[in-house]
């Protein structure tokens, strides 16, 4: 695990740091790679949380969320203390059983969504396995499928 301080930036609305040169170097001898997202966890200010590292605009950054720190958006320049590592936990999340039952009737959403960028894939079954209840779910089943049907939009976006 490495261990350094940074102060936090903002770009947009994301808050996030500069992740180290050295650090970096490590972190991608763990993941075997230094391109793409790379799943990271780690703690700031003692607190654990589990990420993906970015590389935009030619930096590697790690984007700090609420669920991270507590009011990260009002605290651009506090410096923090960031442990963080290769995270290879598997995070794949299962597709729901209702949403597969729907696509599985549909022959044309299921090869829409087949044809989706895995990222888009990914979008669409992490919203629809978050939701708690069953009304909420049969509901947004529905939507995705109309959605890959070209029909209405779904998680804030138009026709795929």
């Amino acid at each position: 695990m490495q261990k350094f301080k940074a102060a936090i930036k903002i770009i947009g609305v994301n808050p996030f740091v500069f992740v180290p040169h050295q650090v970096l170097a490590v972190i991608f001898k763990q993941a075997g790679r230094d391109k793409g997202p790379i799943p990271i966890c780690g703690t700031i200010n003692g607190i654990s949380y589990q990420q993906t590292l970015m590389k935009f605009k030619g930096d590697w950054r790690l984007y700090i969320n609420l669920k991270m720190l507590k009011n990260s958006t009002k605290r651009i320049d506090e410096e923090i203390v960031i442990t963080i590592e290769f995270d290879s936990a598997d995070r794949t999340i299962k597709p729901h059983s209702k949403f597969v039952k729907a696509l599985n009737d549909s022959h044309e959403a299921k090869t829409k969504f087949n044809s989706l960028r895995p990222s888009k894939q990914h979008e669409i079954v992490r919203y629809i396995s978050s939701l708690k209840t069953e009304e909420s779910i049969d509901r947004n089943v529905l939507r995705a499928i109309n959605f890959l049907l070209g029909n209405g939009r779904f998680v804030g976006r138009d026709k795929p």
